[in-house]
C-alpha cells in the first residue's frame, strides 16, 4: 500500500512544473512511511512513497524498472494472485529480481499492455511508463477501491493518489459548482467529479493512454455487464457458491509479510471475515472500538462475544466522546477535498490504534452494498411491496413532519424514518434514491447557495452526471439496480474513500474481501429475493454462515459508526460553529453560501427537532474548514 504521483509533460511549459514532483510525493507521506524515491526524464515524472508489506527488501522499492529499463512502475494496491501469474511468466522464461507483486504486474504489462488487466486480482492503481516510446498508462481496479485524481491540460497531465498531491503541482484553484451542489445534497462527491474544475477522479475500472499526440480515457471493466447473469442454482446451491466465493476471497488477502489483523465491529460482516480469517490463520488478532459514553452506539459485547467464539486475540479501544472529539481537527486538517461522513472520525481512531498492533487489517465493508444491508434498502423494498401501512405511513406526511425528529433516542429516529419514508414515496424512483442516499433535498442545497453560486452552476453537466449516476433505476426496478448504483457510487465515493483516507492517514492496509471483483459478480447473479425479503436484510449471508456465527448476533440492530455530532456542535464546537466558520460576516465576504440559510439551519440545530441537520452542518464545517486552509 503506497502513494503514488506523476507528470507527463506535453511542451515546455508542462516540463517546468516537472520541479514539483519531490514536493507533490512529499505531500503523500503518511501513504507510505517506509520510503520514498522519484524518476525523470525529459518528459515524465514518476513519485512513489511506500509501505512495505510484501518483500520489505529494497529490491521492493520504487519507481521501479525492468532489466533493460525501458519501463518504470509505480504502485498502490496488492495483486493477491501475483504468485500464479508469476508462475505462468516464468513457464514462459521471465525472470525476476524481487519477490514483489509489483514486479509480476510490471512484467505481466510488457507482455500483454492493456490486457493485463483482466487477469489481476486485487486493488491498485499504478502507472507504468514507456520510456523508449514515451508513453504513460495509467489505471485503477475495477471497484474504485484505490484513489485516483487527475487533471490535463494543454500542457500536462498530472495524477496522484490524493487531491493534496496534485495541488502540489500548482494547479488552480477553482470551485466545480457542479460538484458542490452534488456536496451538499450527499456529504460526498461522486466520482468523476472533484471539488476543483478542471480535476477528476479516475472512473473505477478504467485507465489512462498518454502520449504527445495522444490522451485516451477508456473502460475495461463494467460491473452492469453481470446483473443479467443469473446463478443457475437454488438457495442453498447460491449459499454453497456464496461460502466457496468469500473464503477463497479471505484466503487471497492473508498474504502479507508484515502483521496482519482484522476489524471485528461484532455486526455480521466482520465477523465472518474474522471467522473465516481464523481458520487460516491461527493468531488472527482482531480490533474494535467502543463508545463508553454512548451505550446505544456501543457494539464492544457483540464484538467480545464474536472474538471469544473464533478464539483470536482480541483488543478493544473503549473511547469516551472527548477522545473521538480531540480527532475532529486532524481529521478536518487531512481532508484535502470536502468529505462529510462522520463516522470517518470513528475509523481513523481504530486505524490508528490497530496500526500500533498490525500494517494490515481485513474489513467486512461492501457486503451492505452487495447484500442489501441498509436501512434505505429496508425502505426500498417496502416501498415495492406496495400494501396498505405504506400508503398509511404516506398519508401521515404532515404528521411526521411537524413530530420530533433526531437520531439520538430510538423514538424520535423512528419518527425520523417515517418522515424520510413518506416523503420518498410521493416522487420517482430515481428522485426516492438520490432522496434516500443524502441528508438534503435538492431544494434544500440550491437555498445554501449564494446567487453568485448559483449563478455559476452547470446545470446541463449537473443533470448529465446525475442521470449517468442513477441510469440503472426504473420505476419497476427491484433490489438490485439498488444495490447496484449503491456500489457503482455510494461505496467507492463514500464508505471506501472513508476507509482509504482514515487507513492512510495511519500507514495501514485495509483489504476488503467482500470486493473481490468474483465474490462481487457473483453477488450481481443472485435474485434481489435472495438478498432480502420482509423479515431478513442480507438474507442469503445470514443464512449461509448461521452455523457458524454465534446465535446472539442474529436479529439485533444494525447501528455502525455513529458519532455525537449534535452534542459537540451544542457545547464544544459552538463558538466555532456561530462565531468562526459560520458566522454571518465570514459567510457574505465568502460569496459561497447564503448567510440567511445557514442562519436557518443554526437554528434549527438548537431546535428540539434537530432531525438531520446536524449531518448537514457538518458538511458546512468540512467545507469551509477546507477553504479556509486552501483558498485563504
Amino acid at each position: 500500500m503506497c502513494g503514488i504521483t506523476g507528470i507527463y509533460a506535453f511542451n515546455l511549459v508542462g516540463k517546468i512544473h516537472m520541479v514539483n514532483l519531490v514536493a507533490a510525493t512529499e505531500a503523500l507521506a503518511k501513504r507510505g512511511p517506509d520510503f520514498q524515491q522519484v524518476f525523470n526524464d525529459d518528459t515524465a515524472g514518476l513519485g512513489h512513497r511506500r509501505l512495505s508489506v510484501i518483500d520489505t527488501s529494497a529490491k521492493g522499492h520504487q519507481p521501479m524498472c525492468d532489466a533493460n529499463k525501458r519501463y518504470w512502475i509505480i504502485f498502490n494496491g496488492e495483486i493477491y494472485n501475483y504468485r500464479s501469474l508469476r508462475k505462468d511468466l516464468e513457464n514462459q522464461g521471465m525472470t525476476f529480481r524481487s519477490q514483489t507483486d509489483t514486479e509480476v504486474l510490471l512484467q505481466l504489462f510488457i507482455k500483454e499492455g492493456e490486457a493485463c488487466l483482466q487477469k489481476l486480482n486485487g486493488f491498485f492503481a499504478f502507472a507504468i511508463y514507456d520510456q523508449e516510446h514515451q508513453r504513460l498508462f495509467v489505471a485503477r481496479d475495477r471497484l474504485g477501491i484505490k484513489p485516483l485524481y487527475f487533471l490535463k491540460d494543454e500542457d500536462k497531465v498530472i495524477f496522484a493518489s490524493e487531491l493534496k498531491s496534485l495541488l502540489a503541482y500548482g494547479v488552480e484553484k477553482k470551485i466545480n459548482y457542479n460538484a458542490l451542489l452534488q456536496y451538499l445534497q450527499l456529504n460526498y462527491i461522486p466520482a468523476p467529479q472533484t471539488i476543483l474544475q478542471g480535476v477528476r477522479k479516475l472512473s473505477p475500472g478504467s485507465y489512462l493512454e498518454i502520449s504527445s499526440d495522444q490522451f485516451i480515457e477508456r473502460k475495461y471493466y463494467q460491473l452492469s455487464h453481470y446483473r443479467h447473469s443469473l446463478f443457475q442454482g437454488g438457495y442453498e446451491d447460491q449459499q454453497q457458491k456464496l461460502k466457496e466465493k468469500l473464503e477463497q476471497a479471505v484466503q487471497r488477502r492473508l498474504v502479507a509479510d508484515v502483521p496482519l489483523g482484522a476489524f471485528l465491529s461484532g455486526g455480521i460482516d466482520s465477523s465472518v471475515i474474522a471467522g473465516l480469517a481464523r481458520r487460516h490463520k491461527p493468531d488472527l488478532h482482531t480490533f474494535s472500538i467502543g463508545y463508553r459514553d454512548e451505550k446505544y452506539f456501543d457494539e464492544t459485547h457483540y464484538a467480545r462475544l464474536v472474538a471469544k467464539h473464533f478464539q483470536t486475540e482480541h483488543t478493544v479501544f473503549s473511547l469516551t466522546n472527548r477522545d473521538l472529539y480531540e480527532h475532529v481537527y486532524h481529521l478536518l486538517d487531512y481532508f484535502d477535498e470536502p468529505f462529510a461522513d462522520s463516522s470517518a472520525i470513528a475509523v481513523y481512531i481504530l486505524s490508528r490504534e490497530t496500526r500500533k498492533h498490525a500494517t494490515v487489517a481485513l474489513s467486512g465493508d461492501g457486503a451492505d452494498e452487495l447484500f442489501s444491508g441498509y436501512n434505505k434498502h429496508a425502505a426500498f423494498y417496502k416501498f415495492l411491496q406496495g400494501n396498505g401501512l405504506n400508503q398509511l405511513v404516506a398519508l401521515l406526511h404532515p404528521l411526521w413532519k411537524v413530530l420530533p425528529k433526531s437520531r439520538n433516542n430510538t423514538l424520535t429516529n423512528k419518527i425520523r424514518q417515517l418522515h424520510r419514508f413518506s416523503a420518498g414515496s410521493k416522487i420517482s424512483a430515481k428522485e426516492r434514491y438520490w432522496r434516500w442516499a443524502g441528508f438534503a433535498t435538492e431544494e434544500q442545497a440550491i437555498r445554501l447557495m449564494s446567487e453568485t453560486s448559483k449563478n455559476l452552476l452547470p446545470w446541463p453537466a449537473y443533470n448529465a452526471e446525475k442521470s449517468q449516476l442513477l441510469q440503472f433505476i426504473t420505476e419497476d426496478s427491484d433490489i438490485n439496480p439498488i444495490l447496484l448504483t449503491d456500489t457503482l457510487m455510494v461505496l467507492p465515493d463514500d464508505m471506501l474513500t472513508k476507509v482509504d483516507r482514515m487507513s492512510m492517514a495511519n500507514s495501514l492496509e485495509v483489504r476488503v474481501p467482500f470486493l473481490d471483483h468474483e465474490m462481487v459478480e457473483f453477488a450481481f447473479s443472485l435474485p434481489g429475493e435472495s438478498k432480502i425479503n420482509g423479515k431478513t436484510r442480507k438474507r442469503i449471508l445470514r443464512d449461509a454462515y448461521k452455523d457458524m456465527l454465534p446465535a446472539a448476533l442474529y436479529n439485533r440492530p444494525k447501528k455502525g459508526f455513529e458519532v455525537p455530532l449534535l452534542k459537540w456542535f451544542r457545547k464544544e464546537m459552538r463558538a466555532l460553529i456561530t462565531d468562526d466558520l459560520l458566522a454571518e460576516e465570514f459567510v457574505r465576504d465568502q460569496g459561497v453560501f447564503e448567510p440567511s440559510e445557514i442562519n436557518r439551519l443554526i437554528q434549527q440545530l438548537f431546535s428540539s427537532s434537530p432531525g438531520d441537520v446536524h449531518a448537514r452542518i457538518w458538511g458546512l464545517i468540512v467545507f469551509q474548514w477546507w477553504w479556509k486552509k486552501y483558498f485563504l
